[in-house]
């Protein structure tokens, strides 16, 4: 969402919009989908506005990013809550842990930038057997 709201929004539908995001990790389903449809309401009218270019005659909108935000939540919302809607499958409410994963298989990595393709494939396959059982691998 940072790609289309900014990390310090100046528009006020903006600055709500960036606080309900926020709360996605720290709230529950519903209280996340009254907060997304109460913004709806509040601003669906501000979102809406389109301008008119004079040269060719078409209409654009004029908030494109807080639109297409607000588009990309009300779309992927019914993805955000599996953790919430599957508790026997002890999904994490995050991916904290899967992104320090990845950062780390990438930074081990750009240490051994030489490797072939085939050789690289071998050493993701064992760091992700390793991370799968719980086995510390040493630093360079």
């Amino acid at each position: 969402m940072t790609r289309y709201l900014t990390r310090k929004p100046r528009i006020q539908a903006c600055i709500e919009l960036n606080g309900i995001v926020h709360l996605l990790s720290r709230t529950d389903k519903e209280s996340f989908f009254s907060a997304l449809e109460a913004w709806d309401c509040k601003w669906n009218d501000f979102i809406q506005e389109r301008a008119i270019n004079p040269d060719t005659r078409k209409s654009r909108c004029i908030h494109k990013r807080l639109r297409s935000a607000y588009m990309s939540l009300k779309r992927n919302k019914q993805y955000f809550f599996t953790w919430y809607d599957h508790p026997e499958l002890e999904i994490p409410n995050t991916n904290n842990l899967l992104e320090g994963t990845f950062t780390d298989l990438k930074n081990k990595l750009r240490c051994h930038n030489g490797l072939s393709r085939i050789r690289k494939e071998k050493f993701i396959v064992g760091f992700l057997k390793a991370s799968a059982r719980g086995i510390d691998i040493k630093k360079d």
